[in-house]
């Protein structure tokens, strides 16, 4: 107890750090688990998944990968039909780092889509992998 009380700033600050090395672990499991980028081309060739790049339009035209469907974060609530047709489909939810693809995975769980899984890395790790993309 003795210690605690000398040394509670680094308790604190220990206590802080656990924290921020879990955020990322609790925030990836409410936009549905990671899959990293074998595991997604995995998915795309034996479950024909739908990649959604939930980037910026600005962003998606600067490469992105093949065949990914465009639908950003900002407007992915109100264009939420488009995907309806893939609800059965697993759904690879991507954007620069896996981030706001996190955020879009919860949204898409919350309307009822099962199979949503988060690129972790988002397609910064897809080309660090050495896999396609294209500015088409």
């Amino acid at each position: 107890m003795e210690f605690l009380q000398n040394n509670y700033i680094w308790v604190i600050v220990a206590f802080v750090s656990g924290g921020m090395l879990l955020w990322p672990l609790v925030r990836g499991r409410a936009g549905g688990p990671g899959v990293g980028p074998a595991q997604a081309t995995l998915l795309i060739n034996r479950e024909d998944a739908v990649v959604v790049d939930v980037r910026e339009p600005a962003e998606y035209s600067q490469g992105h990968i093949v065949n990914a469907r465009n639908l950003p974060l900002g407007q992915l609530q109100k264009r939420l039909t488009e995907l309806e047709k893939f609800k059965d489909k697993p759904i690879i939810l991507c954007c620069a780092s896996g981030n706001r693809s996190a955020s879009a995975g919860a949204t898409l769980r919350k309307a009822g889509f099962a199979k949503v899984y988060n690129l972790a890395g988002g397609v910064v790790a897809w080309e660090q992998a050495g896999l396609p993309v294209t500015k088409k």
